[in-house]
């Protein structure tokens, strides 16, 4: 008897057309790591430092329906005034956009992109943080719904303004 396997699936061109948004392609943009106190030597800490984490999304328009989505992180340590390290990443993705309504343009851009980025973000800075000899830092998830509402007036102004002037191109 002959070995015999099963079919797998395979996306038609349709099924991709069909999908919201698609994932082209992901990629590391830009990454900074800063140990500003590597030279003194490492001392264990004593104190748990405090910090901020900044959280932004970019958006770079493409050929159509290609759109470019960044996610930047940042992340700053210190205990009392001494920074003990800073680390920033821009990870991002081209994404296809497939046939949506105009109304679910912007959070699919806005919110879907970014949340299929962050994981690949949130691991870079940890293994980074780590190799500078500090505990691993694992960002929370982080709430694309909550940051787009947050920036939707904004982003309503911003595309006004980008409408005009493409109006007056005309």
């Amino acid at each position: 008897m002959a070995d015999q396997t099963p079919a797998q699936p395979t996306a038609t061109a349709d099924q991709a057309a069909a999908a919201p948004l698609t994932v082209v392609h992901q990629y590391l943009k830009d990454f900074s790591f800063e140990n500003p106190n590597a030279a003194n030597g490492f001392t264990p800490l004593t104190t748990m430092p405090t910090g901020f984490i900044r959280v932004d999304v970019r958006v770079k328009p493409m050929t159509p329906p290609d759109i470019e989505v960044s996610l930047f992180l940042a992340a700053e340590a210190k205990i009392g005034d001494t920074t003990i390290y800073v680390v920033e990443s821009e990870y991002a993705g081209v994404f296809r956009l497939g046939k949506v309504p105009q109304e679910h343009m912007l959070p699919l851009i806005m919110i879907e992109a970014p949340r299929l980025l962050f994981p690949f973000s949130r691991q870079l800075i940890a293994t980074a943080v780590q190799a500078g000899g500090f505990p691993p830092l694992y960002i929370n998830p982080v709430d694309f719904v909550q940051l787009y509402r947050d920036r939707q007036p904004d982003l309503q102004e911003a595309i006004k303004e980008a409408q005009a002037s493409e109006s007056a191109k005309a």
